[in-house]
């Protein structure tokens, strides 16, 4: 296909979603909103594994070790 084929596609299937939406259901779409009140999950405990707490383990370090080179 084309540049020009292509192109022409694009452009009718923007043409199609710009003038042709979908209907929405509205009231669904409330009660979704309604309910994405404060989630239970607690989102850190997922990546309490990962996560690297050795900022005691180095205190007394300069935590910049990389030194810019001089020209």
């Amino acid at each position: 296909m084309g540049r020009g084929r292509a192109k022409a596609k694009q452009t009718k299937v923007a043409r199609e979603l710009k003038y042709h939406s979908p209907n929405t259901d509205l009231t669904a779409l409330q009660r979704e909103l309604a309910g994405a009140g404060k989630s239970e999950h607690n989102f850190d405990d997922d990546y309490k594994e990962y996560v690297d707490d050795d900022d005691e383990d180095h205190a007394g370090e300069d935590p910049d070790t990389w030194v810019r080179p001089t020209r």
